[in-house]
């Protein structure tokens, strides 16, 4: 049966999904916060160890940053280290950025904490319950940015907390 939409005084889903969306960064803000990272920062850095040599463009649309802002972000990330620009070994026209091993190694340590605040969120939650809610954002994400255009693009990258 389809969403037919609140009912009573409930808040609307996107409504929880803003809230939920704003704890999780503002808790992995906390959580960086000594490293001097912030938490789309740590997201940037993640999306790049799941694929390797992205361009700047396809680690902003996966980052869920404007190019402008993966521009200065990219520099912050390059100066401390943790990211290097290289030439595509497929494409040498082609300017892509990708993990170092200061970069792999700060995601290494950080990623117990990380993970427990995954599993903060979820307590409570059975693993179906868990598997459910996954599968249920994986397909409101597909509806808000169209099918056609998922099938087109390069897909977004499964996002975990850990």
């Amino acid at each position: 049966m389809p969403y037919t939409g609140p009912t009573g005084r409930e808040p609307m889903l996107l409504y929880l999904v803003k809230q939920v969306e704003l704890a999780v960064r503002s808790r992995l803000d906390e959580i960086f916060r000594p490293a001097g990272l912030t938490a789309l920062q740590y997201t940037a850095l993640t999306v790049l160890e799941r694929h390797e040599d992205m361009s700047a463009a396809q680690l902003a649309r996966h980052s869920f940053v404007t190019a402008q802002s993966m521009g200065d972000m990219i520099a912050a990330l390059q100066s401390r280290g943790l990211i290097e620009r290289h030439r595509d070994r497929a494409d040498r026209r082609r300017l892509v950025v990708a993990l170092t091993a200061d970069g792999h190694a700060l995601l290494d340590r950080y990623r117990d904490t990380v993970a427990a605040l995954e599993a903060s969120m979820l307590d409570g939650l059975s693993e179906p319950a868990v598997a459910s809610l996954r599968e249920s954002l994986h397909t409101c994400h597909a509806n808000l940015a169209g099918h056609a255009r998922l099938a087109e693009e390069d897909p977004l990258p499964e996002y975990r907390l850990g």
